[in-house]
């Protein structure tokens, strides 16, 4: 099954020259992966009766096109099938003139919110989806791993906020965006936004806490590693390019 939403960039979307920021597209991507959950019944609404939530591991991003203000884009998403413990789920975007302009891939695994543990995705759960077996956006099997640099730079502080916060108690995903965007060096926060976009998710982040986020540059790639204060714990590694 293919779903497929159209939207139209908002003036809180926008960034540098009135284009969209990565932290949106990953809000609609978010959004429109949301109402495939929904038509499947394993959505946030049905959480209650499934007792199952769905966890996201890491998000792969290649802008081509960067849409501006109020232009209008399509977005199309797939499920994938189940690998071990985990799935994939891909999209494309399209600008009105139906060319792509983004693509994304996203990881993720299921949890049982009473046993707070991650089970196997079944048959039952992954048919409801209809995966799309031979469709991808990147031509591999599996998102690359990301590694912990040798080195950094620079790191600043951040302590949480409520308003970081999502419905699961855990700073919302596309937060880390805004994380890696406070280590950036401000000669690069102050250029276009960089339109490939690698987040590894290791673990979650609660209210008040304070975190570390480190600063390196490899390989023409900007990397940000969001450590615990005590840096013993590794929460994301993100990369820029």
């Amino acid at each position: 099954m293919i779903v497929e939403q159209d939207y139209r960039i908002k003036l809180s979307e926008i960034g540098k020259e009135n284009k969209i920021t990565n932290k949106a597209i990953l809000g609609d991507l978010e959004d429109i992966g949301g109402i495939h959950s929904n038509i499947a019944g394993y959505g946030i609404l049905d959480i209650p009766q499934t007792k199952l939530s769905w966890v996201l591991l890491d998000w792969k991003l290649k802008i081509i096109i960067r849409p501006k203000y109020s232009e209008k884009i399509k977005i199309k998403t797939w499920s994938k099938n189940a690998i071990k413990f985990y799935t994939y789920r891909d999209f494309e975007v399209y600008d009105e003139n139906g060319q792509v302009i983004a693509i994304a891939t996203s990881k993720w695994v299921l949890l049982d919110i009473d046993k707070e543990k991650i089970v196997k995705i079944s048959d039952e759960v992954l048919n409801k989806y209809e995966p799309e077996l031979e469709k991808s956006v990147f031509d591999i099997s599996e998102i690359e791993k990301l590694q912990e640099p040798e080195n950094y730079i620079s790191e600043v502080e951040y302590t949480v906020k409520k308003s970081d916060i999502d419905v699961n108690n855990h700073m919302h995903n596309l937060n880390y965006l805004e994380l890696a965007n406070e280590a950036l060096p401000e000669d690069v926060y102050n250029e276009q936004e960089l339109n490939n976009v690698r987040i590894n998710y290791k673990k979650e982040i609660k209210l008040g806490e304070t975190v570390k986020c480190k600063y390196s540059f490899e390989n023409n790639t900007h990397i940000i590693v969001i450590k615990s204060k005590d840096e013993k714990v590794i929460h994301a590694i993100i990369k820029l390019n």
